[in-house]
């Protein structure tokens, strides 16, 4: 007899039964190559298709292999189940069979198997979208391209009236795979023969992106940009691909483009994120308004407004916009607590930034702030409360305890209190030898204390354990390139951090301030220029303005001492620096 409505049924009940008993986790932990990710579906309005079945005669031996591969679906065996299907499938050329095999091997990540089980179902039905698709993602995953590229041509071409999705969902498919120019000439033959359609061009200009083609990453987002002036995406990896080579021309760009699509939220949200970046706050805060303005109960964009009004030291303003984003539900309430609690210190109401602080009663902002409650105390003139406030509260696990016993070393740093911290530190150290975070404290506060020899062992210990601890090298290089010790030493341990940490900006100082110590103060400049652009601290403003003043640039200098010692009036190495080659500053600031 022909396979019949019976036989539909049971694979049918069958298929339902198998998606309520997933593969064992110790059958499907020995995959052959990773689960590819399909192609989207994408949802038309057609109707059925009609599919031509071929005549099987339903043999014992065909349904005791169906049966068969049933049960073991059913018992968590494909190493059973899929030669089974697979077999019944290669015998019937039906595309039912071939399909459940399909399923039956994708889901135990039997790949091979899952391809040949596809290709089956597509020559048993070749007008079949979904298992064109699944031959497809089957191929690109197991890096055939150029097997792949007829079924994506006809694939595309089978679909006009979603051939700009299914661009972008090429772009998607391809991401993983390693040969980024064999995916780049895949995409240039298949996007030729759709010139006008903009998700082609885009798909060519992320494939570009991916092989390193910054050129031709920029013309294939400008052609798309071209075919479609206002979209977003486009203007969005245009700015991305810009920015790789010129933070300013990205920002240029995406401000033009706002301009003349003002309801680009994304792009104005990108382009005020760039600003903040360029420190153009101002300009930032303009852009995030009318940003609140079009979404006043955006939390994620008040929460911008927020902070970028505490960059600005705009705390009032700051205060407003954090409860304003508690009010409407951001997502983390707990680092808006945290900020509010940081905005009222610096508002001088103390009792106010207490009460946030203290609310925050558990989850990661939890011990943060905790020591910063404690750190309003002691600048209440409470350092022994503070200290026993800490020493109170009960640690989740040891890293907890750890962070806790680090801030009240800092209670005792920021209270002058050297010699102490020393001695506190050290021996939490004894109890905990191998912590590379209290052994890096340690070392910190052996500087304070001119103990160098403790700060040297501890730094190496570090090194040691962390050979990735960019700030150990650095800490390390620059105590011995701040006393003009060991100097050809302290600059290859500073490059070593510089390596590891190529944009930090205190690194970026280090490195600036040993090559000044050892005479080169042209190559100096650039990374302290760079250092201070990425943060404005007062030491990176005392290291470049020495650095100008050596080099000539005397009112360079002057300017840069005079701003700094206004926004920090009481650093000591500012001041030392001033002091010692341009006093008149000083005064003037004073």
């Amino acid at each position: 007899m022909t396979l019949n409505r019976t036989v539909v049924l049971m694979l049918g009940l069958a298929l339902t039964a198998c998606a309520q008993q997933p593969v064992k986790p110790e059958v499907a932990a020995k995959p052959v190559a990773e689960t590819p990710k399909p192609l989207p579906k994408v949802v038309t309005q057609t109707p059925p298709r009609v599919v031509s079945l071929p005549k099987v005669e339903l043999s014992e031996t065909l349904l005791f292999k169906i049966t068969l591969a049933e049960i073991a679906v059913q018992r968590g065996q494909p190493h059973v189940a899929v030669p089974a299907f697979l077999e019944a499938a290669r015998e019937t050329r039906d595309p039912r069979i071939a399909r459940r095999a399909t399923e039956v091997a994708w889901n135990a990540r039997f790949l091979p198997a899952a391809l040949e089980a596809a290709t089956l179902w597509l020559q048993a039905d070749p007008d079949s979208a979904r298992a064109r698709q699944t031959v497809i993602a089957l191929l690109v995953n197991q890096q055939r391209l150029d097997d792949a590229r007829p079924h994506l041509e006809k694939w595309l071409a089978g679909d006009p009236s979603h051939i700009g999705p299914n661009f972008l969902q090429l772009s998607t498919l391809m991401a993983a795979h390693q040969d980024k120019a064999a995916v780049l000439r895949l995409l240039k033959a298949l996007a030729a023969p759709y010139p006008q359609i903009p998700e082609a061009s885009l798909a060519v200009a992320q494939a570009a992106w991916n092989a390193n083609d910054q050129q031709g990453a920029l013309d294939a987002a400008r052609q798309a940009l071209k075919l479609r002036p206002d979209w977003e995406l486009a203007a969005l990896f245009q700015a991305q691909a810009l920015q790789r080579n010129s933070q300013e021309e990205a920002t240029a760009y995406l401000g033009t483009f706002v301009d003349a699509h003002p309801g680009a939220r994304d792009a104005r949200l990108n382009y005020a994120r760039l600003l903040v970046s360029a420190r153009r706050f101002a300009e930032a805060r303009k852009q995030f308004e009318i940003l609140l303005g079009a979404a006043p109960n955006n939390a994620e964009i008040t929460m911008a407004v927020a902070t970028l009004s505490m960059q600005a030291k705009d705390y009032e303003a700051a205060d407003a916009q954090l409860r304003r984003a508690l009010e409407i539900g951001h997502k983390d309430p707990d680092t808006v607590r945290m900020y509010l609690g940081q905005v009222n210190e610096e508002l001088k109401r103390s009792d106010e930034a207490l009460k946030w602080y203290s609310s925050i009663t558990h989850g990661p902002q939890f011990v943060a702030a905790q020591a910063r409650y404690a750190g309003v105390l002691a600048k209440q003139g409470k350092l022994p409360e503070a200290r026993r406030y800490l020493q109170e509260i009960k640690a989740g696990d040891a890293q907890q305890r750890m962070q806790l016993t680090l801030a009240e070393a800092g209670l005792l740093r920021e209270a002058s209190a050297y010699q102490e911290a020393f001695d506190f530190l050290g021996a939490a150290v004894v109890r905990s030898p191998d912590s590379p975070d209290l052994l890096y404290d340690h070392a910190m506060a052996a500087e304070k204390v001119n103990r160098i020899d403790v700060l040297e062992a501890n730094l190496r210990k570090v090194i040691a354990l962390q050979p990735t601890h960019a700030h150990a090298y650095n800490a390390l290089g620059y105590t011995l390139a701040d006393r003009n010790q060991r100097l050809p030493e302290a600059l290859e341990l500073i490059e070593n951090a510089h390596k590891l940490s190529p944009d930090d900006p205190f690194i970026l100082d280090s490195l600036g301030w040993v090559l000044h110590r050892l005479g080169r103060n042209e190559e100096a400049l650039g990374h302290l220029r760079r250092s201070f652009e990425l943060r404005p601290d007062a030491e990176i403003a005392a290291h470049l303005g020495e650095v100008l003043w050596l080099l000539g640039r005397q009112s360079e200098a002057r300017k840069l001492w005079a701003d700094a010692l206004r926004d920090h009036p009481k650093n000591e190495v500012l001041q030392g620096t001033v002091k010692r080659l341009a006093p008149v500053v000083q005064q003037s600031a004073q």
